[in-house]
């Protein structure tokens, strides 16, 4: 067998993911992953694995292959990562969003961020190892799922469900959101580590009421009882509710920083952030955000019922209070209903695995500090965590100080540079030997 360069390929094999539309919003009627999996397969069978290709419906595919490792007797791991990406408009876009182009030393294009860059990487390492013979230390089992961004109905959870032998022995998952760098100076870069995910509540809320004659008298009007409980929801001011994670994070970079924390003034750290403040903003509270509004027909008709929807994230130890504080605001007229549910997570940040990702980045970047964080989205690892794994996000790249790579998840000219995918090659490789 040739002899497969990872840090050469990763560029090529990025930027055909890219090219293979895989676009996924939410209603089950896109293209589906199919043929980015029969391409993912296809890699992975040129350098002597089976993978598998499970499709949950037409077209919902997903690629499953296992890797023994030197000491199969150990607990395995397990690499992850979707093809899916959401939606775009071109027209918004500076090059083509499926176009895998590259400019400015970029490789431009929806998944360049969310997550194609990973699945590239994961490939490139897996390819060159086992081309030069290079088995890693324990069992790791490779899993490119469907349907992620729209909660893994058709992938993660799926697989979760159905095949959950083929995870077997896995007690430990890495994948997406974390692992890239937000540089302090010239000589230092924090490395966010996603070790904690909010929980998700997509609600619709109902609002019944009396319909009539839009001329005349009605105190049973729907769309008033509805707009009032959007308005409580959506002006509520959330408490600061500081978590394991989020704790460790803001001690970590306050040290960096040389800032006197005060945690009863979290915001304040945060707000030195810059950009990144955006992300971690989000995880020092649970949040509410009204997004979708519903009703009536005609002008001059009061409608009998009206609907909206809400996006709530929980903090992992606060579902609890989340929900029985959404009811008050409620109030006693409007019901709600799960459009979409799921838990939230939270592991240590300590143990063998995070000793290896620090020394893996510290290995190739010598500036670097390592830091747990909070993610205030999902990821597919809520539903392998059912399986009893601890997860946690890690797609290491170096990035260029001043890139808004948070900035650029789910919007427009959706960019990774080339030197980041490389570096991410090589911090994966030596992450796998130390696992």
């Amino acid at each position: 067998m040739t002899v497969l360069n990872g840090e050469d390929e990763v560029v090529e094999l990025c930027r055909d993911l890219i090219r293979i539309d895989s676009t996924n919003a939410g209603d089950n009627a896109g293209p589906g992953e199919r043929a980015a999996a029969e391409y993912v397969a296809e890699k992975l069978a040129e350098v002597g694995l089976e993978p598998q290709i499970l499709e949950s419906d037409r077209g919902r595919a997903n690629v499953i292959a296992r890797i023994a490792g030197e000491d199969s007797s150990r607990d395995a791991l397990l690499l992850h990562g979707h093809l899916d990406v959401v939606p775009f408009n071109p027209d918004d876009w500076t090059h083509h969003p499926l176009s895998g182009e590259i400019a400015d030393d970029c490789v431009w294009g929806r998944g360049a961020v969310d997550m194609k860059n990973m699945d590239a990487m994961m490939l490139a390492v897996v390819r060159q190892r086992l081309s030069e013979g290079r088995r890693p230390p324990r069992d790791v089992v490779l899993a490119f799922t469907a349907d992620e961004e729209a909660g893994g109905t058709y992938g993660a959870q799926w697989l979760a469900d159905k095949h959950a032998d083929l995870f077997e022995g896995c007690t430990e998952a890495i994948s997406e959101v974390g692992g890239f760098s937000v540089s302090l100076d010239d000589a230092r870069r924090l490395y966010l580590i996603q070790a904690a995910e909010k929980g998700i509540a997509w609600m619709r809320l109902t609002a019944k009421g009396r319909a009539g004659h839009g001329s005349m008298l009605n105190s049973e009007n729907a769309i008033t009882e509805l707009a009032e409980a959007v308005g409580r929801i959506g002006r509520y001011e959330w408490p600061m509710r500081l978590t394991q994670t989020v704790t460790t994070f803001l001690t970590e970079i306050s040290g960096a920083l040389e800032l006197e924390l005060d945690l009863d003034d979290a915001e304040a750290t945060v707000a030195k952030l810059g950009p990144l403040a955006r992300m971690i903003g989000a995880t020092l509270r649970n949040t509410a955000n009204p997004t979708m509004l519903d009703g009536g027909y005609k002008a001059n008709v009061i409608p009998q019922s009206a609907t909206a929807h809400v996006d709530g994230r929980f903090l992992p130890g606060y579902e609890e209070e989340f929900f029985a504080t959404i009811d008050e605001l409620l109030g006693p007229n409007v019901s709600r209903e799960f459009v979409y549910h799921d838990i939230a997570i939270e592991t240590g940040f300590d143990g063998a695995l995070v000793r290896s990702m620090t020394d893996a980045l510290l290995a190739e970047d010598p500036g670097a500090l390592a830091v747990p964080y909070t993610l205030s989205g999902g990821t597919d690892l809520k539903a392998f965590s059912r399986l009893g794994m601890r997860g946690f996000g890690f797609s290491p790249l170096r990035l260029p100080a001043g890139l808004d790579f948070s900035g650029m998840f789910h919007g427009v000219d959706e960019r990774v540079p080339v030197d980041s995918l490389r570096f991410g090659v090589r911090v994966l490789d030596r992450f796998l030997d130390g696992s």
